[in-house]
């Protein structure tokens, strides 16, 4: 049901005329497909009893018929198939855009990994799992569907050719109508029960292995975009123990899994095989006392095998049961934290920062306290007020001052109090990682901003202020800007990205940290220079750099 409240109104969405036409189409496609399995159990009772009465007429009769029933199962089945993966991929579409506009939201996706609970490798959920949870609702839904209708359709059959059947137990003589129908629901009844008994530690195993599975690749690509960092302290021979440690409890989960597939499997192959033996050994008593044709025999054989089918629909399903369910609970474990951290932030005062807009030119706290998760204050009582313009050192604790840049981002709403902040004018933060995103070099550097909003030679000339004219010759080149450059490239090229937005408003924390401390101190003052009328607040351990500021804020 929670599945259905979060990806269910996908068919009331603004596309809802095409998706409810799809469904429909859909429907009546498994529909047709049901008239074919029952069209070919007919066509195989006559095809049989030609075959019986020895008749050529009637043969070629079948023969030509079956060319129909070919071309149009054919038809039937290619386009229900082109119309379920155009469905599957509009609801997968459909919930990606709405997870991903939850967590991709004012820092959302930030702040709710301080929020407790199962909802770690958002990008796996997000890609994977919420894959995995649409197209397998369909194909589930579409086979229950499918397994009712034949259900349906073939106990009718069967009830027909059945007959009735006298049970002669002594003294008495029971008559028993459609007991191939009865036979078939003990015998489908039974092994749906022993199967699902069977399959359960299937699921536990899936969903265990999937979260493994992602464990190891969120391992591996924080290793990638960590090699930098670790190559320099020669980590490797750490990382190597750790990837170890992570695969072997994929091995161990994949071994778990493997068992539970055993026995199902076991289970399955024999179930079956005795699914094609069983209905034409009960039938075969009536057709050797001739009181039913060899056709009719078939036919019964045929349906009882399709109702068998339909009844074992759990049994079929169970590992993909088992994974869609593992996976449904991946993406709420997701959603359920982006909605938990909602709640958090909608809490009333004084329990949350109140960011407060202004028309004056001015960055203001007001009785601000800043708080941990755990409500152990960080910050206390801070009141100052920073006119445009103004150079201030954030000194004291570093810890604190990350804290308190984050509040004003609004990142973190942890605390109480408020932050005045002016309206419409721009703030600029320089963290010590400028996040350079993959694609031309030229875009990475305009970032967030298109590369048309700057004069191409605008941009060189910030280049070769920043020092890194060497840059000018790759503008136009494609690749991952955040591997393929050393740090110190990276922070000169988020001053190029600050100078040419112009903000009214910087905060950097640490923003220039690989250079030395006489480059750090030329990057500062060019940005003092280019950017006279613009506030700056400077978190940094640089003595040379706290130097040039004559006004602090001294945090605990």
């Amino acid at each position: 049901m929670q599945f259905v409240r979060l990806a269910g109104p996908f068919w009331c969405s603004e596309n809802k005329t095409t998706i409810r036409t799809l469904s429909a189409f859909l429907v009546a496609l498994t529909v047709a497909q049901i008239a074919v399995s029952v069209i070919i159990t007919e066509w195989s009772a006559d095809l049989f009893d030609a075959l019986e009465q020895r008749s050529m007429s009637r043969l070629f009769t079948q023969v030509g018929l079956i060319v129909l029933i070919f071309i149009a199962n054919m038809a039937i089945t290619a386009t229900h198939l082109v119309i379920k993966r155009r469905l599957q991929l509009s609801w997968r579409g459909w919930l990606t855009d709405k997870l991903i506009g939850q967590w991709m939201r004012d820092g959302r996706h930030y702040l709710v990994t301080h929020i407790p609970g199962q909802h770690d490798n958002p990008d796996g959920r997000i890609a994977e799992d919420i894959r995995i949870s649409t197209e397998y609702a369909i194909d589930l839904l579409h086979t229950f569907f499918y397994c009712f209708l034949l259900l349906t359709s073939f106990t009718e059959i069967l009830w027909t050719l059945s007959g009735t059947v006298t049970l002669n137990l002594g003294l008495i003589e029971v008559p028993i109508q459609g007991h191939l129908v009865w036979l078939a629901l003990i015998y489908a009844a039974s092994a749906s029960t022993l199967g699902w008994w069977i399959g359960r530690p299937l699921t536990m195993a899936t969903d265990n292995r999937q979260t493994v599975e992602a464990n190891f690749r969120f391992a591996l690509v924080k290793a990638r975009e960590n090699a930098q960092a670790i190559a320099l302290i020669h980590g490797e021979s750490n990382e190597n123990p750790h990837f170890h440690r992570l695969f072997g409890n994929i091995v161990d989960a994949w071994n778990q899994q493997t068992q539970a597939w055993q026995r199902i499997t076991m289970f399955s192959s024999g179930y079956s095989i005795l699914s094609m033996a069983f209905p034409i050994l009960v039938s075969a008593p009536r057709f050797i006392l001739g009181t039913i044709s060899l056709g009719a025999l078939m036919q019964s054989a045929q349906a009882f095998q399709q109702m068998v089918a339909a009844l074992s629909w759990p049994v079929d399903n169970m590992g993909k049961v088992a994974e869609w369910r593992a996976s449904v609970e991946r993406v709420l474990g997701l959603s359920k934290a982006l909605e938990q951290l909602e709640l958090e932030i909608a809490k009333p005062d004084p329990y949350r920062i109140r960011l407060v807009k202004s028309d004056k030119s001015v960055l203001a706290f007001r009785a601000l306290c800043i708080s941990r998760l755990d409500r152990i204050v960080c910050v206390s009582t801070l009141n100052e007020e920073i006119r445009a313009g103004e150079r201030v050192l954030i000194a004291g604790n570093a810890f604190s001052g990350n804290k308190l840049f984050k509040a004003v981002a609004g990142l973190w709403p942890w605390g109480e109090g408020a932050i005045e902040l002016p309206d419409d004018e721009a703030m600029f933060f320089m963290p010590p990682r400028p996040y350079l995103p993959t694609g031309t070099l030229r875009a990475s550097i305009c970032y967030p901003s298109d590369p048309s909003a700057f004069e191409p030679q605008v941009l060189e000339n910030t280049l070769e202020l920043a020092g890194v004219k060497e840059l000018k010759e790759q503008l136009d080149q494609v690749a991952d800007w955040e591997k393929n450059l050393e740090r110190e490239q990276k922070q000169r090229l988020g001053l190029v990205r600050l100078l040419l937005h112009k903000p009214k408003w910087i905060l950097m924390q640490e923003a220039f940290d690989s250079l030395d401390p006489e480059g750090e101190v030329d990057m500062v003052n060019l940005i003092h220079k280019r950017l006279s009328d613009s506030a700056v607040l400077t978190i940094t351990k640089q003595p040379t750099i706290q130097a040039l500021y004559k006004r602090r804020i001294t945090l605990c």
